[in-house]
């Protein structure tokens, strides 16, 4: 039987952890951040966990990770 496909962009954007919890980026962080305060553009930069529902759906997507 074939392996499974990685699906690309989800490969770039999130990273499984040692412990198996899925991990992302925030959003709202890439443009028009002249308007957005210092504290809220500190609090985004922080790496963030996946809820459980979607942690399963992104397993799928990334097989082999």
């Amino acid at each position: 039987m074939p392996k499974q496909r990685s699906h690309s962009s989800s490969k770039k954007r999130y990273k499984i952890s040692a412990n198996g919890k899925v991990r992302r980026a925030q959003a709202y962080k890439k443009h028009i951040l002249t308007k957005k305060s210092t504290k809220r553009k500190r609090q985004l930069r922080k790496i963030i966990e996946v809820s459980p529902a979607e942690a399963k759906k992104v397993k799928s997507l990334i097989p082999y990770k």
